[in-house]
């Protein structure tokens, strides 16, 4: 090991809910009385509300002091188990989120900003969202970007809508009831192509990681949709036939979407109209630095070639020499995806953190990710119990490495599951596996990306190396983590049971009479 593991030790506050704290007449703030003028002009405040709107009883809500609240939510910020630690969350970047967009976004222009404003008293953020257009189109090549849907499946439907539209434009959608993908893509692309009614043929991996040319050419047809792809996927392997496969997926008559989920190891470096791409999507809350926030804000930013932009949702932003200005969709377009802009703040984190790093940060980074994953790859072979997909391709992969604890867990008979919870013991956050299906036994996806320094890596590869061996010598003790954590291991047994469980006070008051 190249160092000494620390001696780590969450936090255990056995911390009440909110809801069973305080007492009467405690307060964080008094509001001061409505001055006379005031009340004699307006009128009694409950008068402003609707009568049937009014409540019959007051709220059920703790009454609290201020230091109460703050030493309440710290301490439930202590015990938060995920992404506090070293997190090499692969099969979607992780990376840091810079506080000056925190600080952006707080701002009034910003935060403070109604969307049913005129545009002309938005003009700023209308700015902010036409350039980081700009700068997409700069790296994918594409002629438009809109960011309403929210996340990098929403996208993947808004394509998949787009299929729709583009087709039955041209009195082809009755036949067009195909979209392609491959065994390794991610499962938002076949899930939303069958969402949008369309029937998914899936291509297997074959010996060099990916699907032939010919697996392809079997595959296409007459009643060819579109191609939905990632590459490179998601064990870092490269598809060096990308170019060829959108040529005769264009000449089947099909479209062509560029799912860009994996894009950190290659920005600068792969623009998606370069390869003959029609459309294609970036994923803010993780390539570009802003804060995916435990499964949502998120924004996935989908780009189209000028052929395509009739059928994109509007509001869009154009600008001309009076400034910039909201257009709405024209006939052709499918409706909105999300309300309004859609999630404007990550937008604005977004351009800050492109902004801030440039084409060249850009570069450098896509450079220190692949660096780093080989890094690790060289690392994390020699540990015993631990492999790599498809083994016998000696080639580097670029940003991410699919592993496998198979060997492991027939030796001892613990799981990837396992690991992941001893890790934790140690303040490293539970790894990423692997999307369904898993292609390998007992996997895990680390993603080193470009912020992460050596000593961290080292580090997270100690731990699981010295977790591996624990696997060896005393099984037990890592089937039965976590034993540092805020809690043990949880009973699942209830997840099926509504009546064992509450998602509110109400319902839990209701089921469980003596908590009220």
């Amino acid at each position: 090991m190249s160092e000494q593991l620390r001696r780590y030790h969450a936090a255990v506050w056995d911390e009440p809910l909110v809801m069973e704290m305080g007492a009467p007449g405690r307060r964080g703030t008094r509001i001061p009385d409505t001055e006379p003028g005031i009340a004699q002009t307006v009128g009694p405040a409950e008068d402003l509300v609707p009568r049937g709107m009014r409540r019959a009883a007051p709220p059920a809500l703790p009454e609290l002091t201020e230091p109460e609240v703050q030493r309440h939510y710290l301490h439930l910020s202590q015990q938060t188990m995920g992404m506090m630690g070293i997190s090499l969350f692969g099969t979607c970047t992780m990376k840091y989120n810079p506080q000056l967009g925190e600080q952006v976004v707080a701002r009034p222009e910003v935060a403070e900003v109604h969307p049913h404003q005129h545009e002309s008293t938005m003009q700023g953020l209308l700015q902010v969202v036409h350039d980081f257009d700009l700068v997409l189109r700069e790296l994918s090549g594409m002629d438009r970007f809109v960011f309403q849907a929210g996340g990098g499946a929403d996208a993947a439907y808004l394509h998949a809508c787009l299929t729709r539209a583009y087709h039955a434009s041209r009195g082809e959608l009755g036949q067009r009831t195909e979209i392609i993908t491959t065994a390794q893509a991610h499962p938002c692309n076949p899930a939303t192509a069958a969402a949008a009614g369309f029937d998914v043929i899936t291509l297997p991996l074959e010996g060099d990681g990916y699907p032939s040319v010919a697996a392809l050419e079997a595959a296409l047809s007459d009643r060819t949709a579109a191609l939905m792809v990632n590459n490179p996927d998601d064990m870092g392997i490269y598809n060096p036939h990308i170019k060829r496969w959108v040529e005769l997926v264009h000449e089947a008559g099909g479209l062509c979407f560029y799912d860009h989920a994996n894009f950190n190891g290659v920005m600068t470096r792969i623009r998606a109209a370069d390869l003959g791409f029609d459309a294609c999507m970036f994923m803010l809350h993780k390539t570009f630095g802003v804060a995916k926030g435990g499964g949502g804000p998120a924004v996935g930013a989908y780009g189209c070639t000028a052929e395509l932009e009739r059928f994109l949702p509007g509001p869009l932003v154009t600008r001309d020499e009076e400034g910039y200005h909201l257009v709405e969709q024209g006939p052709e377009g499918v409706g909105r995806v999300r309300e309004f802009l859609g999630n404007v703040p990550q937008v604005v984190r977004a351009y800050a953190w492109a902004r801030a790093m440039g084409a060249a940060g850009m570069r450098e980074a896509a450079d220190i990710s692949v660096l780093a994953n080989n890094y690790m790859e060289q690392r994390l072979l020699r540990i015993p119990g631990v492999t790599k997909s498809q083994p016998h391709l000696t080639e580097r992969r670029l940003e991410m490495t699919r592993y496998s604890l198979g060997e492991l867990t027939e030796r001892t008979g613990v799981t990837a599951h396992d690991v992941q919870n001893r890790m934790v013991d140690f303040g490293i956050d539970a790894f990423w596996l692997s999307h369904e299906p898993w292609i390998v036994p007992e996997p895990f996806t680390p993603e080193a990306g470009e912020m992460w320094s050596k000593e961290d890596l080292d580090y997270w590869m100690d731990v699981l190396a010295h977790v591996c061996d624990e696997a060896h010598r005393d099984p037990d003790l890592v089937r039965t983590a976590p034993h540092r954590q805020v809690i043990g291991q949880l009973d699942g047994s209830a997840l099926d049971d509504p009546e064992r469980w509450a998602t509110t006070w109400r319902a839990h008051r209701r089921k469980r009479p003596a908590a009220g």
